[in-house]
């Protein structure tokens, strides 16, 4: 059996997979506060599921050193060198990754079920993957592929300069960095950049704020902003999901031209399959195909929603059983 991780601030979820099986065969969800560290939570996995395992990989977001995260959205590190008592592995067998690395390795595994097309074109066979995840921030993988197979790659695109592409996305950029600090993609495409959006709109509306949506965002963030958007219940509201749409459709163009992702781009993360059916409506892939001299090129790339909730964790095991079993 395969040990695979997929670990965030709010949930760790832990799993086995039996070889080239894309079901867990057993998989339990722990919260992530309410444990001391992760091998405390292997521990815990272990005593309920003592199947042999030959291999272990465990998707943490935030960049990954010799096996070794110390995530900001984390209470505690994780090092697959601690890892390994709680998994029975000798230390060779554990992998510790990026968790959009581990979402880049599960694209592999998606069936036709688990993605939703925006862009539904056949792309290169061969060609390279791009990964582009809004949720709470904003990440980014590559998968290359050549004679050798494939290769995953993690990247902090996600906190590449902001480049704005219009007078209001330029007004965007100066409101933002207000603050003296850098204006990332993140900081306007994700959770907390919709947070961003709507604060710059609705200071530039002259409609007054619905005291019910600052009540839910009050209590919900910038869900409830992304909610009332995509229900057209208050105009700025859904301006600002419009705008955050824009962005998210150049910013994963200039990924896709970056890699030459002409086997296509994956939207994964929890905010795309969220506002699928506004992604639908086409201002995405005005953005994502808004590239001048390239706009040929990129009407050519596949674009696709990942669907597939547990497309990390079948990433981890699909990683671990490639660079980590003893027949890797």
């Amino acid at each position: 059996m395969i040990l695979a991780g997929d670990v965030g601030g709010t949930h760790a979820r832990v799993a086995l997979f039996a070889p080239g099986r894309l079901q867990p065969a057993a998989l339990e969800i722990y919260p992530s506060a309410d444990h001391a560290g992760l091998p405390e939570i292997v521990t815990a996995f272990r005593t309920e599921h003592s199947d042999e395992v030959s291999a272990a990989s465990f998707g943490v977001a935030g960049p990954v050193d010799d096996g070794r995260t110390e995530a900001v959205n984390l209470a505690w590190p994780v090092d697959a060198r601690e890892l390994a008592p709680a998994t029975g592995l000798p230390d060779s067998s554990v992998a510790v990754i990026n968790d959009m690395e581990a979402n880049a390795w599960g694209i592999g595994w998606l069936d036709d079920d688990d993605v939703v097309a925006l862009n539904d074109v056949p792309g290169e066979d061969g060609g390279n993957l791009a990964l582009v995840s809004a949720g709470t921030g904003l990440g980014e993988a590559y998968v290359t592929r050549g004679r050798a197979g494939e290769d995953v790659h993690p990247s902090e695109g996600g906190h590449a300069d902001f480049g704005p592409r219009s007078p209001l996305e330029a007004e965007l950029l100066e409101w933002v960095g207000r603050d003296g600090k850098h204006v990332s993609y993140e900081r306007v495409c994700s959770g907390r950049g919709i947070v961003n959006l709507y604060g710059f709109l609705r200071e530039r509306s002259p409609d007054a704020e619905p005291e019910w949506l600052r009540t839910e965002i009050d209590e919900r963030g910038g869900a409830a902003i992304t909610h009332a958007g995509l229900e057209r219940r208050d105009t700025v509201a859904s301006d600002a999901l419009d705008l955050m749409i824009s962005i998210y459709g150049a910013q994963a163009a200039n990924l896709a031209l970056t890699v030459m992702a002409t086997g296509g781009v994956y939207l994964g993360g929890g905010i795309a399959p969220t506002i699928l059916p506004r992604l639908r409506e086409g201002e995405f892939m005005r953005a994502f195909t808004d590239k001048g001299r390239l706009t040929e090129v990129v009407e050519r790339i596949p674009v696709r929603v990942i669907l597939n909730e547990l497309t990390a964790l079948l990433g981890a095991a699909r990683h671990a059983e490639v660079t980590r079993a003893p027949s890797a």
